[in-house]
């Protein structure tokens, strides 16, 4: 069995639902189905979220009516057969009517997450409804039937495993299974969601926990490129990536796929396709477990980078100053993307500069600190093994006219990173291609 993941422009009309429902039922064969909300929906639900919160139900009713219209719309234009008609609709106002409910209680972040889950529940419905009028076998399994998180906000893959499973022996026979992609129940049994990655999390999650063949994530592009399309001329998709490669490109900077979603795929050996809706028969990319040798795959660059700078002669050398120095980072809860040191100094960069003031403050107690803003972070991917001669030098020669604050090299066999001023960012990223490929 596949597992096909949609996200919100492939669901975000009801053309683009009745383009997903062929591409899903094409093979005749048995499938899982994960989808995300329609396009747009989610920004509605978290603005009813925030009229909540601010006691504003008339201002929250305003955007649920809005949201109620749209979709009362795309049921005239999606359905035919009257009774799969009127069942949908009155699930549809079931599920307003919900939202509506919540105006009636204290709102807190528990509601939210119960108010934003609505989302994949509507699409979902819908999309097996218009199945089931196209005469197709389909059965829908409530994602908070089987997806789970612990109590450190990871996937439960026993539980996930146990459950999803059972499901399937029990509804065995359907063409298609459809859940909802993002949203899940917490270790005390409420709703949550899986924050990371969402929807391509779940499909990863999915297709681990029922040894799917392959796991195919669709978007609105043909794969993974070579270069940032939006920024760079003549991209080309990249055919294969491995695991670790993709993984690279995807926590620097690549948006077609979050870094965390090819874990579950990667740790149970299935591939994963990234496929484009638009374009169905695009080859697009395959990321699984080969690597091709000597290649170099792909650029990406992560934005909103800030530099830190520690300078202390005088405790560099000294047991427990990195430590001491990592320890605050922990402390504020601020992941480090890159660090580099010297005799003297050490300089890490990070992408979230909420608690920048608060870690500066606490890290003058250790040397003199400097702080470089409005940073990028351009990663070169592909086999960087230290014993292919030559590779980080050719990356490194298409860098020469970029004044380059940090190198980060060796830490990962598939990856050598540069930090750069944003400003930079189009050129060396024009740089690496025209030297690269």
């Amino acid at each position: 069995m596949k597992v096909m993941k949609f996200g919100g422009t492939s669901v975000g009309s009801p053309e683009r639902m009745k383009g997903v429902c062929q591409l899903i039922t094409k093979s005749g064969k048995p499938t899982f189905v994960v989808l995300s909300a329609m396009s747009g929906t989610t920004n509605s639900l978290v603005e009813i979220s925030n009229y909540f919160y601010k006691k504003n139900p008339d201002g929250a009713h305003d955007i649920i009516n809005q949201l109620e219209r749209k979709y009362m719309q795309h049921v005239e234009e999606l359905y035919t057969d009257q009774n799969i008609k009127a069942e949908i609709t009155e699930l549809l106002k079931e599920r307003f009517q919900y939202l509506r409910s919540f105006s009636k209680d204290t709102f807190t972040s528990f509601e939210e997450r119960a108010v934003v889950a609505q989302g994949e529940i509507l699409s979902t419905n819908m999309v097996t409804a218009y199945l089931k009028q196209q005469g197709i076998k389909a059965f829908l399994i409530p994602a908070l039937d089987f997806m789970r998180t612990d109590k450190n906000q990871e996937p439960d893959m026993m539980h996930i495993k146990l459950h999803i499973n059972d499901i399937l022996r029990r509804e065995e026979g359907y063409q298609i299974y459809i859940t909802q992609g993002f949203i899940c129940r917490n270790a005390y049994g409420e709703i949550d969601n899986l924050q990371r990655g969402g929807s391509d999390y779940t499909a990863s999650i999915i297709g681990a926990a029922i040894q799917a063949e392959e796991i195919q994530i669709w978007t609105d592009i043909d794969g993974m490129h070579n270069n940032d399309p939006r920024v760079v001329e003549k991209t080309e998709p990249v055919h294969q990536l491995n695991f670790e490669e993709a993984a690279e490109l995807a926590y620097f900077g690549a948006k077609i796929l979050h870094p965390t979603c090819v874990q579950p795929a990667k740790n149970a050996g299935i591939p994963v396709a990234l496929k484009n809706t638009m374009d169905p028969d695009a080859e697009g990319t395959i990321i699984n477990n080969d690597l091709q040798r000597g290649k170099i795959k792909a650029v990406a660059a992560k934005d909103n980078i800030t530099a830190i700078k520690i300078k202390s002669s005088r405790m560099l050398l000294a047991t427990g100053f990195l430590r001491k120095v990592f320890d605050t980072f922990e402390e504020f809860n601020t992941p480090i993307d890159m660090v580099c040191t010297s005799e003297v100094g050490v300089s890490m960069s990070i992408d979230n500069p909420k608690n920048l003031d608060a870690i500066v403050d606490k890290l003058k107690k250790y040397g003199t600190v400097t702080v470089d803003r409005d940073m990028c972070i351009i990663c070169v991917v592909g086999d960087l093994d230290w014993e292919n001669l030559g590779f980080e030098t050719l990356a490194t020669e298409a860098m020469k006219n970029i004044p380059v604050r940090m190198i980060s090299y060796g830490g990962s066999n598939y990856n050598i990173s540069y930090l750069i001023r944003s400003a930079d960012k189009k050129q060396a990223l024009q740089n690496l291609s025209n030297v690269l490929f």
